[in-house]
């Protein structure tokens, strides 16, 4: 299938600046990995030109190979234990009033990584007790007791992307499954978590189907969706099937309003954590 032309919509500025530099400074010194670097955020250089990042722990090599994601597959190296103390002391040195974290799947290890969720948040609370949390956590396979652990810390919001509609999870997810993500949304709002959730658009799927991920998020109590373009990021990804225009993300906003949500960020360029910091 042959490329589709970018529209000038989707046209970025590349990173630059004064803040933007800092930020890149301390991620590098602190070896931490952000998602806005693995996954070719176009966000990049206004979210580090306003000193806010999401970081990536866990390292960097995730166990699935979605086919949507550019980060790394493949065979992970052990967690770091320093990784808790280094993240914290770099948001410090950021003065991040908000930090957004998220993290790769580790199916490698028996509690998926929960605990090192854990011991991350116990971490950046205790060096910025003034600064808001934002996990973006991947499914845990579902499992209550591992989702347990991250209710326990209780960030100021849990995340978790559907990614895209039911029909197209089998093509677009290699592990995950769409009621299974519902699941972990309900029950984290269950427990009293305030729940945020992520659609890619553009890969073949309807309105109508839109819509009705929007009804099905607001069953499972999600409050905050986000909705943006899919840009493929090689070759070896999934095509784009279209690109949606400005205009239709704004209905889609007001759409998601309707249905129930609380807060809807939606424009050709928004990703999970765009404008996070607005949503606590």
């Amino acid at each position: 299938m042959a490329s589709r032309k970018k529209p000038d919509w989707l046209k970025i500025k590349l990173p630059e600046g004064k803040n933007y530099t800092a930020v890149n400074q301390i991620v590098k010194e602190h070896h931490l990995h952000t998602i806005c670097e693995s996954g070719k955020c176009p966000n990049i250089g206004e979210c580090w030109g306003n000193s806010t990042a999401t970081f990536m722990i866990l390292g960097d090599i995730c166990t699935r190979s979605c086919k949507f994601c550019n980060t790394k597959t493949g065979k992970p190296l052990p967690p770091d234990p320093n990784e808790p103390k280094e993240l914290a002391e770099a948001i410090k040195l950021m003065k991040l009033k908000h930090a957004v974290i998220t993290s790769v799947d580790r199916d490698d290890l028996e509690d998926k990584g929960a605990k090192h969720w854990a011991d991350t948040v116990k971490a950046v609370r205790a060096i910025n007790p003034k600064t808001t949390m934002e996990t973006l956590i991947p499914d845990f396979d579902a499992t209550p007791s591992l989702l347990d652990i991250i209710i326990e810390v209780k960030p100021e919001i849990v995340s978790h992307n559907l990614e895209t509609v039911e029909r197209l999870t089998p093509l677009v997810r290699s592990r995950a499954k769409y009621q299974s993500s519902l699941q972990v949304i309900n029950y984290l709002s269950e427990n009293g978590i305030r729940t945020k959730s992520g659609l890619m658009l553009g890969l073949g799927e309807t309105n109508e189907e839109i819509l009705k991920s929007m009804d099905d998020l607001v069953n499972a109590g999600c409050e905050i969706l986000t909705l943006g373009q899919y840009l493929q990021p090689t070759a070896n990804h999934l095509p784009v099937q279209r690109y949606l225009t400005p205009e239709e993300f704004e209905l889609l906003k007001q759409a998601g309003f309707h249905a129930g949500l609380k807060q809807v960020e939606s424009a050709p360029l928004v990703r999970s954590s765009y404008h996070a910091d607005q949503q606590v």
